[in-house]
């Protein structure tokens, strides 16, 4: 058996296999007011598209649908198999509320009935 394919093939099965990608990764990193969707996210860095994502490089954001995760410094690592591979210089993960300047006691009432 032969696992020899014709170019074109190859370049359709190639091409349909990316565009699965891009359909399901949810992350996307937004640069100003441009997005690309993040294909594979490892520890010390992420991987886009070659084709549509420039040379990178400086402050980023990166979400997860509407939610913004974490804001990153960044720098273009290398270009392999149609992916260009990013790492993180710096990452700071965002928080959902205000940090406080004080100790808040967990077992504090929530709030006070007043009299009459």
């Amino acid at each position: 058996m032969t696992t020899f394919l014709p170019k074109d093939v190859q370049e359709g099965l190639d091409a349909a296999r990316a565009l699965a990608r891009k359909k399901r990764a949810r992350l996307k990193l937004r640069v100003g007011d441009q997005s690309f969707a993040i294909l594979r996210k490892w520890e010390g860095g992420f991987a886009l598209d070659a084709a549509e994502a420039p040379n990178l490089r400086g402050l980023v954001d990166v979400y997860d649908g509407a939610r913004h995760l974490s804001r990153a410094l960044i720098v273009t690592s290398e270009e392999e198999a149609g992916e260009r591979r990013f790492e993180y210089k710096r990452m700071t993960e965002t928080c959902d509320a205000q940090p406080l300047d004080f100790y808040k006691d967990p077992k504090a009432p929530v709030g006070l009935l007043p009299k009459g």
